[in-house]
């Protein structure tokens, strides 16, 4: 993977094996969580997430390795699962939001690391699969099932999952697993100017605006859900983020965020 920052806040972060699709390893899983570590306290503001190249965002695990993971026993198999999920799990709770920009493929492992994202940007080319049936897997992989529920409905997310097909850019789009289609030259901009319009806002209401529309997929009730969202907005009321955004509104001028 590769890594970058842009306006000194906005990081980027690509899949860097384009010349195998962008495929994932062993090792990948580990570097996700690796990478989401080190920038958890950068300071950065958000992140793009994306593929290198022109062909495909990340075409899920490389098969080359596929008699690694095969050869495991139970015990190995279940350390190198919880690797897995916690690197694309240490990328979805990153603190600022996470945005894909999708080419391309985004298949099995690919469409489960799109979804840790917290909005999704797709080109024309974009497809996607759940394509864990095929090689003898279930949906239930790298948080795939809890996200794309949520995302599209249990029944969609059913359909996709059990049958494996692909679904394109225009479905996805219309079904809610994509927030848009951008034309692909356009894409990684649109990516660009979306993190500069995140940015351009009080960097902890951002963050616990984050943090309340993941918990509340989790609680068990709309009493807690309230609770949470009381809890953050006390915070907020305490910064001086918060008076400064209205006295900027109420003088017609930008804001002038310092983040606590």
């Amino acid at each position: 993977m590769t890594f970058e920052v842009l306006d000194g806040e906005i990081g980027v972060l690509r899949i860097n094996r384009p010349d195998r699709m962008n495929s994932q390893t062993v090792r990948m899983f580990s570097e996700y969580g690796q990478a989401a570590l080190a920038l958890r306290d950068s300071g950065l503001r958000a992140l793009i997430l994306t593929g290198a190249g022109e062909r495909v965002f990340c075409a899920g695990f490389d098969l080359d390795e596929i008699d690694v993971i095969t050869s495991m026993g139970v015990r190995e198999f279940l350390k190198f699962q919880e690797t897995a999920t916690g690197g694309i799990q240490a990328i979805r709770h990153l603190p600022f939001p996470v945005i894909a920009a999708v080419h391309g493929a985004a298949t099995g492992g690919g469409l489960a690391l799109a979804l840790a994202a917290d909005i999704r940007l797709i080109a024309p080319t974009s497809k996607f699969s759940a394509a864990f049936v095929k090689v003898g897997l279930s949906i239930g992989e790298l948080g795939t099932s809890f996200h794309l529920s949520r995302l599209i409905g249990s029944g969609r997310a059913a359909e996709i999952g059990y049958s494996g097909r692909f679904v394109g850019a225009e479905e996805a789009a219309r079904i809610g697993l994509a927030n848009r289609i951008v034309p692909t030259e356009e894409l990684f901009g649109e990516a660009v100017e979306m993190a500069r319009t995140i940015a351009r806002n009080a960097p902890g209401a951002v963050r616990l605006s984050k943090r309340a529309i993941q918990r509340n997929q989790e609680v068990g009730s709309y009493a807690a859900a309230l609770e949470l969202e009381n809890r953050g907005q006390a915070l907020l009321a305490q910064t001086a983020d918060m008076p400064e955004a209205l006295a900027a509104f109420k003088e017609k001028r930008d804001p002038r965020f310092v983040g606590n």
